[in-house]
């Protein structure tokens, strides 16, 4: 068996996670007016213009979700994880907000940060977690 040295990795950021999705405008809406998230990106490509890269994503983040039609299959299905400071306050918030599909409560299981979950439209998960402490 050969022994391989690989240099050490150049990549330092997820910048795109993708989500498929029925109807790019509904999740935009969802989004936008249900989370709080912020038009990162709404591009039109493609000969005729008929492809969108439509991206978001909460306020300060370096990461980016991109909005897409599904290629090849059925929208949802996917997840992330979004973190806040005060998860039992964003809970809360969106439990106040109304039409989204979010669990009654968040919880904390041995080992693992306060969080809960939400589901958009289309079946996507998103998973919103406490941050980790500073050490």
């Amino acid at each position: 068996m050969s022994s391989v040295t690989l240099a050490p990795t150049t990549l330092s950021n997820i910048g795109v996670v993708m989500f498929a999705v029925a109807d790019q405008d509904a999740a935009l809406a969802f989004y936008t007016e249900k989370l709080g998230f912020e038009v990162r990106g709404d591009t039109r490509f493609g000969e005729h213009d008929e492809m969108r890269w439509l991206e978001v994503a909460p306020p300060g983040s370096r990461a980016r979700l991109a909005l897409n039609p599904p290629m090849g299959g059925e929208p949802g299905g996917g997840s992330i994880g979004v973190e806040t400071a005060d998860v039992l306050g964003e809970h809360a918030r969106l439990s106040a907000i109304g039409g989204i599909d979010l669990d009654p409560e968040p919880m904390r299981t041995p080992g693992a940060p306060l969080l809960f979950m939400l589901r958009d439209p289309d079946g996507n998960h998103v998973f919103v977690v406490e941050e980790p402490s500073a050490a």
